[in-house]
């Protein structure tokens, strides 16, 4: 899952930066990634649009997040320990999506062969 994130300046509940709210929500969430088989593959600071119209593709954070399956996905989504976290992510976000990926290149494969 690919996950495009675009924090407020404030957090909808006065507490803290709209980061603020997102790191709460992170320490909440990461315990139930992991539970359902997940990890976090990477993370990082959205710079600038390379390509399109920046006011409309503006992210300040990107997250990769690997599941074993959609399935997975989903039940930690359904949990009502997700709907706790999700109200902090609510709190720090003014946009946030999530695009479901399945890979198709990996460049650092386990094997290698000569042509």
């Amino acid at each position: 899952m690919l996950n495009l994130m675009r924090f407020r300046d404030r957090s909808l509940d006065g507490n803290g930066s709209g980061w603020d709210a997102y790191l709460r929500y992170s320490a909440m969430t990461i315990k139930l990634i992991k539970a359902q088989g997940g990890t976090i593959i990477w993370t990082g600071n959205a710079e600038t649009v390379a390509l399109g119209e920046p006011d409309r593709h503006r992210w300040d954070y990107v997250a990769l997040v690997r599941y074993p399956s959609r399935a997975a996905f989903l039940a930690m989504m359904n949990s009502p320990e997700y709907a706790a976290a999700n109200v902090e992510r609510e709190n720090g976000c003014s946009d946030h999506a999530i695009v479901a990926t399945r890979e198709t290149y990996r460049k650092f494969s386990e094997t290698r062969t000569r042509e």
